[in-house]
């Protein structure tokens, strides 16, 4: 069974240490990034691929995530299928 809260909580604390914004791919657009978490997904304005600063993201980091580019190719999930 999915714990919500716990995904919610999570992202809630994470979020405000997300990289997006400095990331050479941002597009601004009034998202907020956060793109690796499944309820958010992949960004609906970034369609380039300019350079990728998730490996250095905190939110990365402290999540275990493994992928790359969650703006323009999805989640952690989406991705590890």
């Amino acid at each position: 069974m999915v714990d919500f809260e716990a995904m919610e909580k999570q992202k809630k604390e994470l979020i405000p240490l997300c990289a997006c914004p400095q990331c050479p791919s941002w597009i601004e657009c009034k998202e907020k990034g956060g793109f690796c978490f499944e309820s958010i997904g992949k960004s609906k304005c970034i369609k380039e691929e300019n350079g990728c600063i998730c490996g250095g993201c905190p939110v990365t980091q402290k999540a275990g995530l493994h992928n790359r580019y969650y703006c323009t190719r999805g989640s952690e999930k989406q991705l590890s299928k």
